[in-house]
């Protein structure tokens, strides 16, 4: 209340609540009424939301300059509101990814490979610039995984983010498969040669991503605007490169989901362990070559860090 104005007197004759230049709810006196009474200065003095501006003054949203404290959110409301961010933007993510391969196999292949990475790509994008500032958009346990082992993420909200992004991957997939049956095994990621090969693969492309995502989304110095369509590139990169041989999954949820809906498990283990191994390697990578921010040598406890600024 220290920075508050005094109150202003009513005018002599009253103007009609609501009209340009007159009281919201009508006067306030500041002066006394007589010896019993308790209103006075020391209780309305210098307060805004009791003072008088033209309409033209004040700014939409608000009650005459008053500014009212946002009500506390507790603790599980926020974690609802990250669980769901998250949810939306894996299922988004893995609903076109799989769906271009699945409109890809129907259409005989008129997708291309190119179409293939754009579609992917772009969806990494959109959904990084859309939920990045409120769940951080891992969109990847590899992601989740990296992030606390590095300490740049809390383990103790990795199950929650993993769990959201399994079931958003689970619901994506069988949602194509009842838009799409029986033209499902086009959206599933298998290795077309051996498992070694398809192994150092997806793990190289997922090296590729971390170190990126590590690069934008901890460095401070980084340009944080650009970090969706960075990473909406390194995913273009990546599928060009190992699209034809593994599918260039880069993310367990991204096999796991379609992999259940069209029932095809066929080396699924390189997809659930080589983007691990890959991302952990990018996101030490990163962290080993980066030059020391001296403006933050101080030590800090440990905050959610991603795409949240």
């Amino acid at each position: 209340m220290g920075d508050c104005q005094e109150v202003v007197s009513v005018p002599s004759t009253p103007a009609t609540p609501g009209t340009p230049g007159g009281p919201l709810f009508g006067g306030f006196r500041s002066e006394r009424r007589g010896s019993n009474s308790r209103i006075g200065p020391s209780l309305l003095k210098s307060c805004r939301c009791f003072s008088v501006e033209p309409w033209d003054n004040v700014e939409e949203g608000s009650f005459g300059g008053c500014s009212l404290p946002s009500p506390p959110v507790s603790l599980a409301r926020k974690a609802s509101i990250l669980v769901g961010a998250e949810f939306i933007g894996t299922l988004i993510l893995i609903f076109a990814g799989t769906a271009t391969g699945i409109v890809n196999q129907k259409t005989e292949g008129s997708e291309t490979l190119l179409g293939l990475a754009a579609s992917t790509g772009l969806a990494a994008m959109v959904v990084i610039l859309s939920t990045g500032h409120i769940s951080g958009a891992h969109l990847n346990p590899s992601v989740t995984i990296a992030f606390a082992a590095l300490k740049h993420f809390p383990w103790k909200q990795v199950p929650m983010y993993i769990g959201a992004q399994v079931m958003a991957s689970i619901c994506a997939a069988f949602a194509l498969k009842g838009i799409f049956h029986p033209f499902m095994g086009g959206g599933v990621t298998i290795p077309s040669g051996d498992y070694g090969q398809a192994f150092a693969l997806e793990l190289i492309i997922s090296f590729n991503l971390m170190f990126v995502v590590t690069a934008v989304a901890t460095d401070t110095r980084a340009v944080g605007e650009l970090a969706g369509i960075a990473v909406g590139a390194t995913v273009m990169l990546n599928i060009l490169i190992a699209g034809e041989t593994t599918g260039a999954s880069m993310n367990p949820v991204r096999t796991l989901g379609p992999a259940i809906a069209a029932n095809n498990y066929k080396a699924i283990w390189v997809y659930l362990t080589a983007p691990i191994v890959g991302a952990l390697c990018g996101a030490g990578a990163y962290s080993a070559v980066k030059l020391p921010d001296n403006s933050n040598m101080q030590d800090k406890p440990s905050t959610v860090r991603s795409f949240r600024r």
